[in-house]
């Protein structure tokens, strides 16, 4: 079931997205006079089709793609029969290149803009929580795996990354910084301060989906019990709303990771809880769950800030977070192309993309998921690689340049080349999808 919801939510997220790129150029080309001949969503063969006017509208049973067939244009149909005779009005080889340049653009700007209109409304609708760094560095962070491969240490206080001064949470854990040329962390362990510069190495840790559920830094947070359920260890064991369970055994649990932590090594077996109650300390027996939990609610002792923002502001704020996602795209492409980063780990196909939606239906992710592949998808038909927006974008530059058009045959054969390392990428991402899921099934 979770693999149906999966595929579903990779499919609709897709549709929504391809749908409106390709509407994109669509609607630049009618713009301008060119005859679109074809709209489609999905690739043959067609579930159902109309026409209105003079476009055919289709949906394609292969649903992880779609395109637009504009007359004139040298695009990948490959369909070189219409550019033997003379270009005719409607055609968009006889349109100037600036609108032709609009054309090619479509696509891209509409996926941005569906990305911004996308981060804005769940801005608008969702607010913001925020932590300071000052509310968590009363405490410091917890490190877990992938921090202390860059040297941090639980309890340090992060001040700085980069050389900036770090004012909420997730500054700390932001991507653009991390994927800088030379990212360091300046924190404060045991009064003193000292800078951590972060290993070219790391990124490839980061970016291995092994890791992907490995902790990097998180608060360290006091708690009490909020509310105990009913039927489960913890009501067995007398502990009470208000209580705060100090150890485990002989292992201090001041903080909740410490407990997370003491209780799955302790899973289904007998421990004595050591109990603040009122300024008294109790020891009292227990039996933790199988699933090393002992059936309680938390009340995690750190104070968040709420913002809600007007439609305007909220608009200007998923503009900003949009964009975010195109710097990050553009470091890490360069970090890849340096060789920092494994595009084997890196870079996912439709499998590993499925996997992030996840098995169970959350329209808060499928949204933010969604704006993320809409910014993604506008980066990667950027790209100046034939058969994509990006290397039609190219020519057309070269055109508005120098003046001088490329033959009908040289975009012919250019086309050609780039459908051939489009088909070689997609090849290694389903590959490298299909790879990685033998290797999760194995060490299942």
């Amino acid at each position: 079931m979770e693999g149906i919801v999966m595929a579903a939510q990779l499919i609709l997220g897709l549709s929504i997205l391809v749908g409106l790129h390709e509407l994109g150029h669509m609607l630049a080309a009618k713009m301008f006079g060119m005859r679109v001949e074809k709209f489609s969503i999905g690739f043959p063969p067609k579930v159902f089709s109309f026409t209105w006017g003079e476009t055919e509208y289709s949906l394609g049973a292969t649903p992880l793609g779609g395109f637009v067939k504009i007359s004139g244009m040298v695009d990948e149909s490959l369909d070189d029969e219409q550019l033997a005779s003379e270009p005719k009005p409607y055609e968009f080889r006889s349109k100037p290149a600036w609108q032709r340049l609009i054309v090619m653009l479509g696509g891209i700007i509409m996926n941005v803009l569906t990305g911004m209109v996308i981060f804005g409304f769940l801005t608008y609708s969702q607010g913001e929580t925020l932590l300071t760094m000052e509310e968590v560095n009363k405490d410091g962070v917890y490190v877990g795996e992938l921090g202390e491969k860059i040297g941090l240490q639980t309890g340090d206080k992060i001040l700085k990354v980069n050389d900036k001064d770090v004012v909420y949470f997730s500054d700390a854990t932001d991507m653009n910084a991390i994927l800088s040329e030379k990212c360091t962390y300046t924190v404060e362990r045991d009064g003193k301060e000292m800078t951590l510069e972060v290993p070219s190495t790391f990124l490839d840790e980061l970016s291995d989906r092994e890791n992907q559920d490995k902790i990097f830094i998180q608060p360290l947070v006091q708690f009490h019990i909020k509310e105990v359920m009913p039927n489960s260890s913890a009501s067995a064991a007398g502990l009470e709303a208000g209580d705060k369970i100090l150890g485990v055994n002989s292992i201090s649990t001041v903080y909740f990771h410490d407990l997370k932590s003491a209780l799955s090594k302790f899973a289904d077996k007998d421990v004595t809880l050591k109990v603040e109650r009122e300024g008294e300390v109790l020891d009292l027996p227990a039996h933790v769950q199988p699933a090393g939990t002992l059936g309680f609610m938390p009340q995690l002792e750190i104070n968040y800030e709420r913002r809600d923002y007007s439609l305007g502001t909220a608009m200007v704020i998923g503009t900003e977070r949009a964009f975010g996602i195109i710097t990050s795209q553009v470091k890490a492409f360069s970090r890849m192309l340096k060789g920092d980063v494994s595009p084997q780990k890196s870079l996912s196909g439709p499998v590993g993309i499925a996997q992030m939606y996840g098995g169970i239906w959350d329209w808060m992710r499928f949204w933010t998921l969604t704006g993320m592949l809409s910014m993604v998808l506008a980066f990667m038909n950027l790209l100046p690689i034939p058969a994509l927006d990006g290397g039609h974008v190219v020519f057309l530059l070269y055109e508005m340049i120098s003046g001088r058009k490329p033959t009908d045959q040289f975009l012919g054969v250019a086309q050609r080349i780039g459908m051939v390392i489009l088909l070689t990428l997609m090849v290694f991402v389903f590959g490298n999808d299909i790879y990685n899921l033998i290797v999760s099934f194995i060490g299942k």
